[in-house]
């Protein structure tokens, strides 16, 4: 293939499109051809157009459940992300995302409930106004970061599609396109990626369904455009690029937990005394601080110990992990 070499002054001959990034020429190119169209227009909650990672969204902050931390920055959240769908560097998923397309989007509800059905995105989350909450993000792999998340609480949209007295789990799974999700191309994970709550979790008030972050829409390589939030759990509970939720009456397979039972458990609650069978879980590193930055203690349910610790009164948490 010829390269071009420009020559001192040559550069008013060269198009914009030889020497933009592709990832910024693609995205570009989405957000021209991004349609006009609101995912919902309620109670003072003003939607745009979906693209990608590249629309303001309005919101009202919910001081209750926010941090009075400092959030990482933009580029440590959307830089350093584990989405196997899309590699299993921290990198890859920034770098190998430009290509999936959130938009437009459905999601399918299953199960144990009196309304069930396929509804577009927009649908599934009104009418609910978009609230921002800053959550700790605690990773299995010890490290860790605030991230000022945008959504609208889980059990709110559970609760509209009336939920039977069978229903003691929703499960939730993750969309599957190769084509798009390179990682998905390899047999990391028995695809596509499925995780599951109990109900009482998620319909616990901390629990978000989010499609934003920094006063943005999802970037792809953070879960665009829907995904799970739970953060007194470990970051792979939350099911990123959700298709379908399901009201189940039992406890429903999950990725990590089929894939490496003896080291992820259904609940995967943060917990300090509960090592990885490879490492300990006792102290955590925050990204950003750099290569030598200090390990903090972990906290007991991700610091939430407060508000979901009744939750699992009288369990063995070292059994249930």
């Amino acid at each position: 293939m010829p390269i071009r070499r420009p020559r001192p002054g040559d550069c008013a001959r060269i198009q914009p499109s030889e020497i933009t990034p592709e990832h910024v020429y693609l995205d570009r190119r989405k957000l021209l051809k991004a349609t006009a169209g609101a995912l919902l227009t309620a109670l003072g909650a003003s939607w745009a157009p979906r693209s990608r990672a590249v629309v303001d969204l309005r919101y009202t902050r919910n001081e209750k459940y926010s941090l009075a931390e400092q959030p990482n920055a933009y580029q440590d959240i959307t830089t350093y992300n584990n989405f196997y769908e899309f590699g299993v560097d921290k990198s890859a998923p920034h770098e190998n995302s430009a290509r999936f397309k959130p938009q437009p989007w459905s999601v399918s509800v299953l199960g144990e409930a009196e309304i069930t059905g396929r509804f577009a995105l927009e649908d599934i989350l009104k009418p609910h106004a978009l609230e921002e909450r800053v959550y700790r993000l605690r990773c299995v792999e010890a490290w860790s970061m605030v991230i000022p998340w945008i959504g609208v609480p889980l059990g709110a949209v559970l609760k509209r599609f009336k939920p039977t007295s069978r229903a003691k789990y929703v499960a939730f799974k993750s969309v599957l396109r190769p084509e798009e999700m390179p990682g998905q191309r390899f047999p990391v994970l028995d695809w596509p990626y499925a995780e599951g709550l109990r109900i009482d979790e998620a319909m616990h008030p901390l629990s978000l369904l989010v499609v934003g972050l920094y006063g943005k829409t999802l970037p792809n390589q953070n879960g665009a455009p829907l995904r799970l939030v739970a953060p007194w759990k470990y970051g792979f509970k939350g099911a990123k690029s959700i298709v379908e939720i399901r009201f189940t009456e039992k406890q429903p397979p999950t990725s990590w937990n089929l894939s490496a039972p003896h080291e992820y458990g259904f609940y995967a609650n943060v917990n300090p005394a509960v090592d990885h069978p490879r490492w300990s879980q006792a102290r955590e590193r925050r990204i950003g601080g750099g290569l030598f930055a200090s390990r903090a203690p972990t906290l007991m349910f991700n610091g939430y110990e407060q508000e979901v610790a009744a939750l699992y009164r009288g369990m063995d948490l070292k059994k249930y992990f």
